[in-house]
């Protein structure tokens, strides 16, 4: 008698009975994997339905990594073509910048994720580098091939601008169609918000010394620029925003990106790329920018400081024109803030900070003095502030240098013949 014992592996095994032997077979519906039902189990078989909607899953996985692939390889292709259009086989030559990947930039800002602020000129993010440093990276809006000519050789000059009070270009991203741009951070702000407040903010007090460093030291890194590198190039955006304060309130000039190289006593022609209240007069007349626009600006930046007032009051008043008419009338002491023009001593340095102002503005370009002499009588000024040594003072100084000639309604003609106080400082400085 022939048994199924052998049969015992499956349940669902039939056993066909021979002459000398007998097989198994898996029953309808079941099969075993290794095609033996007295060696394995038998298993369900999937359902048509289930194994036509199996192969069209690994079609469609299969061909989502292929387009997956694709698409890595077409941005891998198009980020190496943005490097090279960007400058970067020249960039990356260069020792004293680093090029960032657009990967590393997305883990250093948390994928943009922390805004430090955004303007016309696009936007600002707040990052950490691995070593903990916290940069600020500036994401631009986007430029004109024309303006992306001069990219290149405008990052590298950046980057060896070795000075303590210019923000520091740390690196680039070129992966990207707009360059994006790693700078030391500031973490005070601006001067601008400092003097002004944000919206609902309370103003920081700040000390006339404080604002005396603050000015001295600005003007130190506008000199540097306009003639201590290899490159002489003007700013062409000065104003208290472009200002910025690291923690110890130390200024950092700001904001390159509407600057421009400059040969040599050469002026430079261009769309307006100033802000409206600090943009030199002599531009709308000439269409030309120059070292001496700076300048203007600066001066600009100085009554900001001794007054803490805006720049553009309305429609029709703006700091300069009221200056301008206080200082006439030898009156600008009525201008200044009263927070930091208590003692006469206070007010004597205001002065002569309010008629270095007044220099600076000049309608004729020539008649301005340069950067390296505003530094220096700054320096000379606080220097005499932080010894006490006021000998060379006198009330007459002051009546002979307050005198301004012109109209206050024409500012191209009224801000025309303060006299200059170098030779008084400078004896002051021996």
């Amino acid at each position: 008698i022939l048994t199924n014992v052998h049969a015992r592996k499956s349940i669902h095994a039939m056993v066909f009975a021979r002459t000398l032997s007998y097989r198994c077979k898996c029953k309808t519906g079941y099969i075993a994997t290794d095609g033996d039902p007295k060696k394995q189990r038998c298993m369900p078989k999937l359902p048509r339905e289930a194994q036509l909607a199996v192969g069209i899953s690994s079609c469609f996985f299969l061909l989502a990594i292929l387009l997956l692939l694709t698409l890595m390889i077409y941005q891998r292709r198009r980020m190496n073509q943005l490097f090279k259009k960007n400058g970067g086989s020249v960039l990356q030559k260069v020792d004293t910048i680093k090029i960032f990947t657009k990967e590393e930039l997305n883990k250093i800002t948390k994928n943009n994720s922390h805004i430090l602020g955004r303007g016309g000129f696009g936007q600002v993010y707040k990052g950490t580098l691995q070593d903990s440093t916290i940069v600020a990276v500036k994401s631009s809006i986007e430029i004109s091939e024309v303006l992306k000519e001069d990219f290149t050789n405008e990052v590298i000059v950046q980057s060896q601008m070795i000075h303590k009070n210019i923000i520091k270009l740390l690196g680039c991203c070129l992966e990207v169609d707009v360059p994006m741009l790693v700078y030391e951070y500031a973490p005070n702000g601006n001067l601008h918000d400092v003097l002004h407040g944000k919206s609902n903010s309370q103003l920081l007090p700040l000390s006339l010394d404080l604002r005396l460093d603050i000015i001295t030291e600005s003007a130190e890194g506008l000199k540097y620029m306009h003639s201590s590198t290899n490159h002489t190039i003007r700013h062409g955006d000065v104003k208290s925003a472009n200002i910025l304060l690291d923690d110890n309130f130390m200024p950092k000039i700001s904001d390159f990106g509407t600057s421009k190289l400059l040969g040599r006593g050469e002026a430079f022609s261009m769309f307006v790329v100033g802000s409206m209240g600090y943009i030199d007069p002599v531009f709308h007349q000439t269409g030309l920018l120059t070292q001496k626009s700076d300048v203007y600006s600066f001066g600009v930046v100085l009554l900001e400081v001794i007054c803490r007032k805006p720049v553009i009051y309305d429609e029709h008043r703006s700091l300069i024109i009221e200056f301008h008419r206080a200082h006439k009338k030898q009156n600008g002491r009525s201008m200044f803030d009263k927070d930091i023009s208590v003692t006469e001593e206070d007010v004597l340095v205001l002065e002569e900070i309010g008629n270095l102002a007044m220099e600076c503005l000049k309608e004729r370009v020539e008649d301005r003095p340069d950067m390296k002499e505003v530094a220096e009588r700054l320096i000379i000024l606080r220097r005499a502030r932080k010894h006490r040594d006021w000998n060379y003072w006198s009330a007459q100084h002051f009546e002979d240098n307050n005198v301004i000639e012109g109209s206050p309604n024409d500012l191209r003609t009224g801000i025309n013949e303060t006299r200059s106080t170098v030779p008084l400082i400078q004896a002051m400085s021996k």
